[in-house]
């Protein structure tokens, strides 16, 4: 007997998901185990795998539609099996699901057009030059659209030759991104401390590192400032914490998060007890993570539980920057790009390399004293960065 497969709800927030690619076809056997899809939620994208053994007699959400959580995602039978008659109920099921829809936003419309004043010359104008007036801001008495406002209107933007916009649909991580930005933005109070790091022993210190290592080894500056980061939290655990409803929470350790750039906007994995770890340890951990996340295959775990979070752009020449806290964490450290200028040095002007870096806070939980001293340690490990190895 056929089986009917949903789209599953692979995350607790995932709402709808995507098919980024069927590792099946129609008419191939499949086996309880098999990676069916590889489906993208809010999160990450994550291999689908199936609990029941068959043929694939039909898909019903193509490689790059999006679907909502339990809607039909293919059937499984057995060879042969005449699945017609399912499949008309399905299309059925979905057509009147779809005129339900059509119905109610249309009701809504009648519903914003009678709310619209109107004179009956500025309507039949409207109509002879086939404009909406739901575009047209009334000028008359309580906003009435009046006839001067259909001319207006006709002059400043009917005469205008514009390029056709392109509407691309938001996926389902930007639209998690956006959400979760707004969130934090508007429920943590933010404020910002910015300081200058003197950059000339960091660099000597990762040519020295370098100089030992393989080409598979090498050392990066944000492998460096993420040791370090985590070594100031270390001295400073009250910058290691979460706000809550009713209470403050002092994680006991240290995950950091590093905020990576891939195609639908940003993902946050995670370095897990980064305080423990060697560089070599953080800097491969990070090539790999950074790595699967760019391709989708970063683990909904793997983006979880951070502590504290970091944001580098200075390989894209910014010289520095302010970043959204990553709540529940109530600190991120944003890193501008070394920059060469002059220093003074000895009461004497010099050539010196700086990097510019900002601190968000939470002024809920972190005040300014507090953020600051945390700057001024984080600052020192910078300064003489082989102060981290002990």
């Amino acid at each position: 007997m056929a089986e009917i497969i949903y789209m599953p709800q692979l995350s607790d927030t995932m709402k709808e998901g995507t098919v980024i690619k069927w590792n099946k076809k129609i008419g191939d056997q499949v086996s309880e185990g098999d990676i069916l899809a590889e489906i993208e939620t809010d999160k990450a994208t994550q291999d689908f795998e199936i609990d029941v053994s068959g043929v694939l007699l039909f898909i019903g959400v193509k490689e790059g539609e999006t679907t909502r959580v339990n809607d039909v995602l293919a059937i499984i039978g057995n060879e042969g099996e005449d699945i017609s008659h399912v499949i008309t109920q399905l299309q059925y099921n979905k057509k009147q699901e779809q005129e339900n829809r059509e119905f109610i936003v249309e009701k809504n419309k009648e519903i914003k057009n009678e709310k619209i004043f109107i004179s009956p010359v500025a309507k039949k104008m409207a109509k002879k030059i086939g404009i909406s007036i739901d575009n047209i801001k009334g000028s008359g008495e309580y906003g009435r659209i009046i006839k001067r406002d259909i001319e207006f209107y006709e002059k400043t933007n009917l005469n205008k030759k514009e390029r056709e916009n392109k509407n691309v649909i938001h996926s389902s991580i930007r639209k998690k991104i956006a959400k979760h930005l707004t969130y934090s933005k508007f429920s943590a109070p933010h404020y910002y401390l910015f300081s200058e790091i003197n950059a000339d022993k960091l660099i000597e210190f990762r040519k020295n590192l370098n100089n030992k290592l393989s080409l598979e080894e090498k050392i990066s500056f944000n492998d460096i400032i993420i040791k370090a980061v985590a070594q100031s939290l270390k001295k400073h655990p009250d910058m290691n914490v979460s706000w809550g409803d009713e209470e403050v929470i002092i994680h006991s350790n240290i995950h950091i998060g590093v905020a990576v750039a891939i195609k639908d906007g940003l993902i946050v994995p995670v370095i897990k007890n980064v305080d423990q770890k060697s560089l070599l340890q953080i800097s491969k951990e990070i090539r790999d993570k950074v790595s699967r996340s760019k391709s989708k295959k970063i683990q909904p775990e793997e983006i979880e539980n951070s502590t504290f979070t970091v944001s580098n752009l200075g390989m894209y020449g910014i010289e520095s920057f302010t970043s959204i806290i990553n709540t529940p964490n109530t600190s991120i450290l944003s890193i501008g790009s070394i920059m060469i200028r002059p220093v003074v040095k000895n009461y004497k002007i010099e050539i010196g390399n700086v990097m510019k870096i900002t601190l968000s806070c939470d002024h809920r939980i972190i005040d300014g004293v507090k953020g600051s001293e945390y700057i001024h340690s984080l600052k020192n490990y910078l300064e003489d960065p082989i102060t981290i190895l002990f």
